[in-house]
């Protein structure tokens, strides 16, 4: 979440930020609304010291003295009834709009109003051609029986899947290369739980703002949900700790995610570009705050090797604001392409999200000075494995229909050149 203090002190600026995000807040209402509350603040505590003290003398007083003093002990207390109510009213209201309000932008960010301006930066080879028409990759998969297109509905209902043979051999192959990549990196290995408590979500946003893609487990008894992303859990990690960021503190990990995708109905449903069950591998980074500028480019260019190295076209976007989520003080995506869409789809993310998170989880770290600051969190998600799947499927098909394996996911094959 962002400062309190930004917000009163810098109106101007969280206007224009409103204003290039494209969002709908009404920020001079949260300003009357935050001087309300900071009134009720003072009015409610001055009512609690009077009650106090006059609850204080009542004992001392003579018998003649007390019923006046009692009943202003109860013309006090109903005050205070009220008072205490209304505060409660503004405060949870307060609370609704603050946590709408997004995150700064970072100087370099992209200032578009729509995501058609997303602004490409770099580009790495020529897209895919081939001498023969391109199968779209489930043309593939339901040739070899790699995917199952009966079982899965059957199974677990629509959007859901089986995936088998060659192709879960080639999944395990990125993962074991992408995590050993980060490895070489310094990145520390970790799986996280994919159950998380409603703090979690709050914490790194996904509450309240998307609870509409997130599966909720056995509400009301156990009250978990099913992580959209390992960013949650990872993240959380660190919940109300003092961390030493002498060095930054930089996580990889592995974990299946789960989201409804309630918002994109009927989109994608053919292969596994867009399902309710996915596996992702995702970097964490908790740095200092003048560090996290240079840690999101290093991370991107940890994702950049990662893309060159399977030989995948790609682009390098700079999202632009219309199209950030509220924690990204800026983004980047790479953008791999599909032959046979004849488009670049978004495989991967990257966001620095400043102390958006950090905020809200309490997690903080002692400066030079020995003072508090809040850490700033960065994630990544350096392969949303379906997606990395598609790509190679794609870009790496014969025409019989035969897929080559890139040659640094050879080793992790078996030594299998083709499948």
């Amino acid at each position: 979440m962002l400062d309190i203090k930004i917000i009163r002190n810098n109106t101007n600026l969280v206007r224009d930020v409103i204003k290039k995000r494209n969002l709908k807040l009404d920020i001079d209402a949260f300003l009357e609304l935050d001087r309300e509350k900071l009134d009720l603040i003072v009015k409610v505590d001055s009512y609690r010291a009077l009650k106090n003290k006059v609850s204080k003398e009542i004992p001392t007083l003579s018998n003649e003295e007390r019923p006046a003093k009692i009943a202003e002990m109860k013309q006090v207390w109903e005050e205070l009834s009220v008072l205490e109510s209304k505060q409660k009213e503004v405060e949870d209201t307060w609370r609704n709009m603050y946590f709408k309000f997004p995150n700064l932008l970072d100087e370099t960010a992209a200032i578009w109003d729509t995501d058609e301006w997303n602004v490409v930066e770099k580009s790495f080879k020529e897209p895919t051609s081939f001498p023969f028409k391109a199968k779209e990759h489930w043309e593939i998969w339901e040739k070899k029986w790699w995917i199952d297109i009966d079982k899965w509905s059957e199974v677990s209902w629509a959007r859901f899947w089986y995936i088998k043979w060659d192709l879960v051999m080639l999944q395990f192959a990125i993962i074991n290369f992408v995590v050993s990549k980060l490895m070489s990196k310094g990145f520390e290995p970790i799986l996280p739980p994919v159950l998380v408590r409603e703090q979690a979500m709050f914490g790194t946003w996904f509450f309240p703002a998307w609870e509409d893609g997130i599966y909720s487990v056995n509400p009301w008894e156990d009250d978990l949900y099913l992580v959209g992303t390992s960013e949650v859990p990872v993240t959380s990690y660190h919940t109300n700790e003092v961390l030493d960021l002498e060095k930054p503190k930089m996580y990889v990990a592995y974990s299946p995610c789960f989201r409804r995708e309630a918002w994109s109905a009927w989109k994608d449903t053919r292969g596994i570009l867009r399902w309710h069950q996915f596996d992702k591998v995702e970097m964490v980074v908790f740095c200092k705050n003048d560090e996290s500028k240079s840690m999101h480019d290093f991370m991107v260019g940890v994702e950049e090797e990662v893309r060159q190295d399977l030989g995948i076209p790609y682009n390098k976007v700079n999202i632009c604001s219309w199209d950030l989520w509220n924690p990204a003080l800026k983004k980047y995506d790479l953008e791999a392409w599909m032959p046979w869409q004849q488009k670049f789809r978004e495989v991967t993310s990257c966001s620095n999200v400043w102390e958006f998170q950090s905020r809200r989880l309490s997690i903080k770290y002692k400066d030079n000075n020995w003072e508090l600051q809040y850490a700033h969190t960065l994630n990544w998600t350096v392969s949303a494995i379906w997606r990395c799947l598609i790509a190679i499927i794609e870009n790496y098909q014969t025409e019989n229909g035969d897929v080559v394996i890139p040659e640094v996911l050879i080793p992790f094959m078996w030594w299998k050149k083709i499948i």
